[in-house]
């Protein structure tokens, strides 16, 4: 619903803290579907790396609070990154549209 009010307004950009948090799957990939399609500049925080992964055409990666990658998801989001930052190891495949990565946790460091 505020997406739909934000829209109202003709924004030029559009900033989405979370869109996603509290939608079921399903409901999920279609507000993203739809977000790729606007005509706007979009910024969204997501903390699920997979749709970062797939509706993203740029991430930034933070940790305590500054910027510690940028770039295109499939240059970012490396095991190493994954490891470094959310100390978790993961393996990254290329997987989907595009070839986008697709990340598969496989448990906690140390």
């Amino acid at each position: 619903m505020q997406i739909a009010r934000a829209l109202a307004q003709e924004p030029r950009e559009l900033l989405l803290d979370e869109p996603t948090n509290h939608l079921d799957i399903h409901h999920r990939l279609d507000l993203l579907a739809l977000v790729t399609t606007l005509p706007v500049t979009t910024v969204v925080a997501l903390h699920d790396l997979n749709l970062a992964a797939m509706y993203c055409d740029r991430v930034v990666v933070l940790s305590a609070g500054r910027v510690v990658a940028s770039g295109a998801p499939g240059d970012v989001l490396t095991e190493g990154l994954i490891a470094e930052v959310y100390g978790v190891r993961a393996a990254v495949s290329r997987e989907g549209r595009e070839g986008r990565p697709h990340v598969r946790f496989l448990g906690t460091l140390g």
